[in-house]
This record gives structure tokens, C-alpha cells and sequence, in this order.
């Protein structure tokens, strides 16, 4: 018999013997199913995220924040820097001729969480008159816009689903007393769902300031920001820095998205070291059970390689099942759900990608715990096995 029929012969006796062990098979099963849940869910929340990051920028929307400046919040542009960013080239124009910009202020709002009662401060960005001729994507879905000069705001859709009190008619604790919800909207599930929108100039005067945060810049196409970058940063009168939207967001996000990462296989690794023990156990055990088989085998002439091959391939039928039925938990119990990581809510997302590589670690780990009894069983002399049996 040729060595390839003595694998599949003998791999096939040792996988039929899987349903005699339903205990030990079970904890293989359900460790790999574990490891593999919580390490796809946990990766499940870094693929939604940077999946919510890249609709929320364009290559042709230009961020300008003040020199040195590493986000918005630390940034700070007076009134008398407008000017020369509105006169810089690149700058799309609306049908009136404005400058499509929008200079814009942000605050904090301490806002409760629906599905746990936490609470979570949540951006409020004031925008400036030609802050939806800069965001084309936003689409009112409810209610109306908000009136410059009032005590007004609008929210995104999925800031609404996500925290408590901000229904439409809704009023929100903000500077100067409670604010009125008059509308919600939708921009394609991109970051700026996570936020409630209002007027720049009203929320400056009721926080008693005058700089503005960030300036938006709509470009009349993505090839013209270097221009209209170096005649901002080579400008002497002016101290700014000025970022492509989408290369802004990104850097932002790679913090976080990266302790996502490495939490995920922090808690998988140690995870993966339980089931790895498990699947040495039940994998000696089942060496230990078969030897008399193993030794018959043996004595028909039947190699150490086939003996082998038929315990890894019995590991990593396991440790397939237990991925398997790890990742369906996954997608089933996480997929789509909604999460808030701050104040930006994004969905959950278990991609086939994600899938594939969860059970590829299951499979690694099924190989690895299967190996030593593996080694054990093929290096089992005949008259040991024949007595263990």
C-alpha cells in the first residue's frame, strides 16, 4: 500500500472514532470555539471602526487645524486667519460665489447611554453657513435644521439610536441652558453620525469664546490640496497646519484601532494557551486509548508517518469545528451590532476576512496540541502499545 493510502486509511479509522469520544472531542470543540468567538469580536469592533473612519473623510475636503496642533480640540484659529484661507487656491466655490468653508467650534456633551446608562461625552460641532455645502453627504431624515442665532441643534442618526434624550423636540442640557433637538440626519454612516451639529457663531458666544477650532475646506478637486496647502503653511502671517481629511482621520484613528488589535490577541493568546492544554489531553488520551490500534496497525505495516498524519488530522478536524461554530456565535451575536467607543458609534463588523483568520488560528493551535501526541504515537514501540492496550 502506498504511503498516501496509508495515511487516508488510517486518518479515516482515527476520525471515525470521534463520535466514541464525545467528552474529550467537546472540550477541544467548545476551547477553539471560545478562542475563536472572543478574538473575532474583539476584532470585529477594530474592523467596524476603521471601516466608520474611512467613509468619514474625502481626498478632495481639507482640514485646517493651528500650527503644531495634533487634533482639533487643540487647535485654535482666530478670525483674522479666515481671510487667507478663504483666498487660497483650490477652494471650490458655491453657486453665490462663497468660499465653500466652514470654521468651525466644538463642546462637550455628557449624554446617557441606551443600552447601559453610562455616560459618554459626546461632540458638538458648530458649523459655519457653508457647513452642508461642505458635507454634501448630510441628509436631513426628521425635523428641520436649526436656526443660527437659537439654541437649536441637529443629530446624527446614529448618535440618536445610541444615547438617551435626543429624539426630536428632545431638550439637551448644553452652555446656557437647555438646547432644542430639531432635527436628525444621515451622512452614509460615516463620524459625523456620531455627533450633534449647531450653529458656530451661537455656540462661541455661549461659551464665551472667540476662536474657532477648525476650518473645513471643500477643494475643487482631491490633485488641488498641495497647492492650497503650501499657500497656508508658506504664508507667513498666518501659523497653520493643514491635513487631507481622510489622512487626518486615519492618523487619528490608528491609537486606538492598534490597542483594539493588540487586545484581541492578548485575550485570544491566553485563551489559546487553555485550549491548546485542552487539545494535549484529549489527544493523549486518545493515543493512549488507540494504542493497541496503533500497534495492530503497526504490525500490518503501516508507517510512523501515517500514524502520525491520522492524530494531526484529528486535531484539526476538532479544532475546524470548534472555529466553525466559534465564528457563527460571533457573527450571529455581534454582527452588525452597535458600539460606542467615546463618542463615536460605529457597527460591529465580522468580515469573511476575519472569519478566515480566526479559524486559521484555531487550526494553528489544533496542529501545535496535537504534534506532541502525535510524535507520541508514531514513536510508540509495538510491544509498549500492545501491553497499554
Amino acid at each position: 500500500m502506498s504511503a498516501i493510502r496509508q495515511i487516508l486509511a488510517v486518518s479515516a479509522i482515527g476520525l471515525r472514532a470521534i463520535p466514541q469520544r464525545p467528552g474529550p472531542s467537546l472540550v477541544v470543540i467548545v476551547g477553539m470555539a471560545s478562542v475563536v468567538a472572543v478574538t473575532i469580536s474583539i476584532l470585529s469592533m477594530s474592523t467596524g471602526f476603521m471601516r466608520t473612519v474611512a467613509t468619514s473623510g474625502r481626498p478632495d475636503r481639507a482640514l485646517v487645524l493651528s500650527r503644531n496642533a495634533q487634533f482639533e480640540g487643540a487647535s485654535a484659529i482666530t478670525r483674522d486667519d479666515l481671510p487667507a484661507i478663504a483666498d487660497a487656491p483650490g477652494i471650490k466655490r458655491a453657486a453665490d460665489g462663497k468660499p465653500l468653508l466652514s470654521a468651525e467650534a466644538l463642546a462637550n456633551v455628557a449624554l446617557t447611554q441606551r443600552k447601559n446608562g453610562l455616560d459618554v461625552y459626546v461632540t458638538l460641532r458648530g458649523m459655519g453657513p457653508q457647513g452642508l455645502g461642505v458635507r454634501p453627504e448630510i441628509r436631513l431624515v426628521s425635523g428641520r435644521m436649526f436656526h443660527p442665532g437659537a439654541h437649536e441643534v441637529m443629530v446624527g442618526e446614529a448618535a440618536r439610536r445610541e444615547f438617551s434624550g435626543l429624539d426630536v423636540g428632545s431638550r439637551i442640557s448644553l452652555p446656557e441652558g437647555d438646547w432644542t433637538v430639531t432635527g436628525t440626519f444621515q451622512s452614509g454612516g460615516n463620524q459625523s453620525e456620531s455627533e450633534i451639529f449647531t450653529d458656530s457663531e451661537t455656540l462661541l458666544s455661549e461659551m464665551r469664546a472667540n476662536a474657532f477650532k477648525s476650518v473645513t475646506v471643500m477643494l475643487t478637486g482631491a490633485d488641488r490640496f498641495n497647492a492650497f496647502k503650501h499657500a497656508l503653511t508658506a504664508n507667513p502671517r498666518v501659523s497653520m497646519d493643514v491635513f487631507r481629511e481622510t489622512d487626518y482621520f486615519a492618523m487619528q484613528a490608528e491609537q486606538l484601532n492598534g490597542f483594539l488589535i493588540v487586545v484581541a490577541y492578548m485575550v485570544g493568546g491566553i485563551m489559546g494557551l487553555g485550549a491548546l492544554f485542552g487539545a494535549l489531553n484529549t489527544l493523549y488520551s486518545a493515543v493512549s486509548t488507540r494504542s493497541s490500534e496503533i500497534a495492530t496497525l503497526r504490525i500490518f505495516g503501516f508507517g510512523a508517518a501515517s500514524i502520525l498524519t491520522s492524530v494531526l488530522a484529528e486535531a484539526l478536524v476538532l479544532s475546524l469545528l470548534g472555529a466553525a461554530l466559534g465564528a457563527f456565535a460571533a457573527w450571529a451575536a455581534f454582527n452588525g451590532n452597535p458600539h460606542a467607543a467615546g463618542s463615536l458609534v460605529f457597527r460591529l463588523s465580522v468580515t469573511p476576512a476575519l472569519i478566515i483568520q480566526g479559524m486559521a488560528f484555531s487550526c494553528a493551535l489544533g496542529l501545535i496540541g496535537g504534534l506532541f501526541p502525535a510524535l507520541r504515537a508514531a514513536r510508540l514501540p509495538i510491544a509498549v502499545a500492545l501491553r497499554a492496550g
